[in-house]
């Protein structure tokens, strides 16, 4: 097994931290602790808080963005369109503050649309990006403009996590995956040629 580098330890625990506790329980202190070295040593690596948060925001992003890609080989775009959905709910669920500030939480960094989209910033949206233009020149999908259209798609599953994380639905997880599912792929079935 490969041995951590230090910024690779800063990293780990820090991430532990944030995923357990959200990101003000991320402290140059707590992780400085948890790696076995002085705060100071953490500056040596990232030159404040903020620049670790922002690594761990775009670590989130780039471990999503794989994650979606590895589903992209379906041939059969509207299957391929579904199961990039998935993985947006699975993060959600499983790594609430990450997906939060990744996602959710007002930021000077964040990404802003259409222009940062436009210029293919966000390793996400280009997945969906890329598999609705696949669709809309295959003909399967109806044409518009493909930005809008993926960013619709994607305001519609934040828009249902969001609510079930905040106790709108009165489902257990199960059911609760179900019927977004389900809304997911009305919005889907609408956007077909």
């Amino acid at each position: 097994m490969k041995k951590l580098t230090t910024p690779e330890k800063i990293l780990r625990a820090a991430h532990k931290l944030f995923d357990r506790e959200g990101a003000d329980a991320v402290s140059m202190r707590r992780v400085a602790d948890a790696v076995g070295i002085t705060p100071m040593a953490i500056y040596r690596h990232f030159p404040n808080r903020e620049a670790l948060l922002k690594r761990l925001s775009d670590d989130a992003f780039n471990t999503t963005a794989q994650t979606w890609a590895q589903r992209t080989s379906d041939p059969d775009v509207l299957k391929r369109l579904m199961a990039l959905l998935e993985p947006y709910l699975d993060y959600a669920l499983a790594h609430p503050h990450l997906f939060d500030h990744a996602f959710s939480v007002r930021r000077d960094d964040a990404r802003r649309y259409p222009e940062d989209f436009h210029a293919r910033r966000s390793p996400t949206f280009n997945v969906a990006l890329d598999t609705i233009i696949e669709g809309m020149a295959q003909g399967v999908l109806k044409q518009d403009d493909p930005y809008d259209v993926t960013m619709a798609v994607w305001a519609q599953q934040h828009g249902l996590v969001a609510l079930y994380r905040a106790g709108r639905f009165s489902y257990d997880e199960a059911q609760f995956r179900a019927f977004y599912l389900q809304s997911l792929g009305r919005l889907i079935d609408g956007i077909k040629a």
